[in-house]
């Protein structure tokens, strides 16, 4: 994970706040008691400010310790280890050991957002590979809250273990945290790059660390309960606090670094080289992505190096598409396929273009939820699995706005059409309805920057166009292709090059169009093709569609120009509602002169000086506010999964 050239550098983690949401952490621990912060620390379980582990024989709450002492293990005194951010200053939150309900998720994920930088937890729901569940409502806040306002308004990092439940082929898109696009999902691979038997497989996960495997392969050294050490932690438990560690060495190098701009650096960094899976792939954008490891290991050297120089990327929009069509049956055994094309909310503040999260949120009914398969597959080619068969799950309550993330479509184009694929087995289903929501931006997060030429131009096929250091089959709508000039013959370009005499090679590149204009064949306002919905095309030129104000006495009549039917119509309508309010009018003073009985009238009890009648409208307000969730009084439960290998059921 190359941490030791970052010490070298003088990165250790200095300056930067990071606690563990677990079962607590023995704060006096040898190892850890130099860089304990008490304000990074909390008693939820108990409700004092004490995070100290609750001990019995077992030692079975020593999950936080463990984890704590991977992150922040002091350097140099010869007891357990050292941690990856050996100075980072180190907390602990024991929610754990006890009732794990919403509102205590809620308070451990939002405890001091102005102080603690990283939130690390390697926990969720029953890794039984039947069940799905996430954050509730006052979780769900409390993550928002932290990427919103956290850090200053950088916004907290929170990272998560991405799962267990490999042995019972679970897939951890249905788990509702690691599958969030507010965490940093973190898988495992074995010292020698396979995946572990424990692992879960799914396209939410971003990146990976090393951590345990079989029997006989090394396992994690770390700090103990009862100031002792082991070698003997194992699982994505073990492989969340090392990510934590690596962020917090990140955000020394850079503290302005926002959420977005940590998950950014771990895409563009993380290695895939040596790591062993029979399901990479290269995504649109050239990028080699798995479901076992997501982007690959976490380089600490190359993510403090990109820190260093880092430009924030532009704030994220979200484009939300719905599919319009009626509900889908999908026989036994069948393979269906639904489609949505966007513009990527082009033309409104909502427009993405280049993507980083994508999420297909679906509702589907059947009787067996655990046969099914749901894949996603981008305008670019990209095939996301959404979910995997789970041959223990069968249930049938099947899926209700479940939001499937992926993360495999990062720095692709949105626009084009994207399929969702759903294949059933022995059982049919029901599609009811789909949506999908982009995240990302409308102009490119980096401007190329950090890719070479060769970089840039390598894998284009002949007749491609490059666009974002990408390759693609056309231009997108709102760009135009234009010939791209590179001094100097480049061995890695590819055959779409044309060579000219005097060596400067040649390409078609995807410029943008005026802002106007949806297609065009240049760059100024006057070479439109097309234009947007509130546009027409004269010259060339997209104009905005005028409004005509009609100087009538009693209201005005907006109306689009060029149609000759649609002025009369709009003038008849005027005419007909100035007789239908002048004859209410004439009434109403019939009325009240005819029935005036004095200088005023009581209306509810009070005196009111004016003549006429008196309407009196009031508004049903329901003051009925429920009060908070006390701790421990929720029905949402999250079974606590803790670690040692022979269980086999640790996170």
């Amino acid at each position: 994970m190359n941490v030791i050239p970052v010490w070298k550098k003088g990165y250790t983690g200095k300056g930067i706040v990071v606690t563990i949401l677990d079962d607590g952490i023995e704060k006096n621990h040898p190892d850890l008691k130099r860089n304990y912060d008490p304000q990074a620390s909390y008693d939820i379980n108990n409700d004092d400010p004490d995070p100290q582990p609750r001990y019995d024989f077992s030692n079975e709450n020593r999950h936080g310790t463990r984890c704590a002492g991977e992150v922040a293990a002091q350097a140099d005194n010869h007891i357990c280890g050292v941690g990856i951010a050996y100075d980072a200053s180190i907390g602990g939150v024991r929610m754990l050991d006890g009732d794990v309900t919403d509102a205590v998720e809620a308070h451990s994920l939002s405890l001091h957002p102005q102080h603690i930088d990283i939130y690390s937890a390697s926990w969720g729901p029953d890794d039984d590979g039947r069940t799905v569940d996430g954050p509730a409502t006052m979780a769900k806040k409390a993550f928002y809250d932290g990427v919103a306002k956290g850090r200053g308004g950088l916004g907290s990092i929170f990272v998560w273990a991405s799962g267990n439940g490999g042995r019972d082929g679970d897939n951890c898109n249905c788990d509702g945290y690691t599958n969030s696009i507010y965490t940093l999902s973190i898988s495992s691979a074995t010292e020698d790059g396979h995946v572990p038997w424990y692992s879960e497989a799914c396209s939410s996960t971003l990146a990976t660390t090393y951590s345990s495997g079989a029997s006989g392969e090394k396992q994690v050294i770390t700090t103990d309960l009862r100031k002792s050490c082991t070698d003997t932690h194992t699982g994505t438990s073990a492989s969340a606090p090392m990510a934590a560690g690596i962020c917090a060495l990140t955000l020394q190098a850079n503290p302005r670094l926002t959420w977005r701009d940590m998950q950014h650096i771990v895409v563009m960094t993380a290695r895939p080289e040596g790591l062993k899976s029979t399901d990479w792939i290269t995504n649109g954008v050239g990028r080699k992505v798995s479901h076992s490891f997501g982007y690959g290991v976490m380089d600490a050297a190359a993510m403090v190096d990109m820190a260093k120089n880092w430009t924030n990327v532009p704030t994220q929009h979200r484009c939300l598409i719905h599919y319009k069509g009626a509900a889908k049956n999908i026989p036994p055994n069948h393979r269906a396929r639904v489609a949505l094309t966007t513009d990527g909310c082009r033309g409104n503040s909502n427009h993405v273009l280049f993507l980083e999260h994508v999420q297909a949120i679906i509702s589907l009914t059947g009787s067996r939820r655990g046969e099914l398969q749901i894949f996603l597959v981008s305008p670019q080619g990209t095939r996301s699995s959404l979910l995997a068969r789970r041959s223990r799950d069968s249930s049938s309550e099947g899926f209700n706005n479940w939001a499937f993330m992926t993360t495999h479509n990062w720095g692709e184009l949105s626009v084009g059409t994207w399929n969702l694929e759903i294949v059933t087995a022995a059982t049919s289903s029901t599609l009811k309805t789909w949506s999908l929501m982009m995240y990302g931006t409308a102009s490119d997060p980096h401007n190329g920057y950090h890719l070479t030429k060769q970089k840039k131009y390598q894998g284009c096929k002949s007749g491609d166009y490059i666009l974002n250091g990408g390759c693609f089959p056309e231009c997108p709508n709102g760009y135009f292709a234009s010939n791209v000039t590179v001094k100097g013959l480049d061995p890695l370009l590819p055959a779409t090059a044309n060579e000219t005499d005097d060596g400067v090679t040649l390409m078609q590149e995807c410029v943008p169009c005026y802002h106007t204009c949806e297609t065009c064949f240049g760059a100024s306002p006057n070479e439109c093709l097309t234009c947007m919905l509130d546009s027409h095309l004269v010259n060339n030129s997209c104009i905005e569609n005028a409004t005509i104000e009609l100087p009538l006495p009693v209201q005005k009549a907006i109306m689009r120009t060029g149609h000759l039917t649609t002025w009369v119509a709009g003038i008849s309508c005027v005419v007909v509602a100035v007789m239908i309010v002048f004859a209410i009018i004439s009434y109403a003073v019939y009325w009240c002169r005819s029935n005036r009985q004095g200088p005023g009238y009581n209306v509810l009890a009070g005196e009111d000086p004016t003549e006429g009648p008196a309407i009196i409208r009031t508004r049903n307000l329901n003051l009925n506010r429920l009060p908070k969730t006390p701790l421990g009084n929720s029905n949402n439960h999250h079974q606590v999964l803790l670690d040692d290998s022979s269980s086999d059921s640790e996170l």
